[in-house]
């Protein structure tokens, strides 16, 4: 119900743009967020927009100032812009769903997960 996409191989300082298309069902209530999870390491908090278009929004500090989460809910589409691109941003990315509509850090309160793209950052 979750679909990322968006992901590639882009040298570092580059930029690229991650969708996530719900389908299904409407988000349009849910907190939206993106995790990452790089080779060999544990899954990782991105980023959370809550469930306003033009919401509330919260970043992890390694990535705050250069990705951009944002929602549009009348497309049922979440994005995460990533500007500055640097090789430790290497990683599966994925999009999750909250369904009470709380932003959160933490993984295991999201109740939809879609399947991750791969952004790979070279140096």
């Amino acid at each position: 119900q979750l679909q990322a996409s968006g992901g590639g191989l882009v040298q570092a300082g580059g930029s690229l743009r991650l969708s996530c298309a719900a389908s299904g069902r409407t988000f349009s209530d849910y907190a939206m967020g993106w995790f990452r999870q790089a080779p060999g390491k544990e899954r990782e908090f991105v980023a959370t927009i809550s469930w306003r278009s033009n919401g509330s929004t919260y970043y992890a500090d390694s990535v705050k100032g250069r990705f951009t989460i944002s929602r549009d809910n009348a497309k049922n589409t979440l994005y995460l812009q990533m500007n500055n691109l640097k090789p430790e941003d290497t990683a599966a990315y994925y999009c999750a769903a909250e369904s009470h509509g709380m932003m959160t850090k933490r993984g295991g309160e999201y109740d939809y997960w879609g399947q991750g793209t791969l952004v790979t950052v070279s140096s």
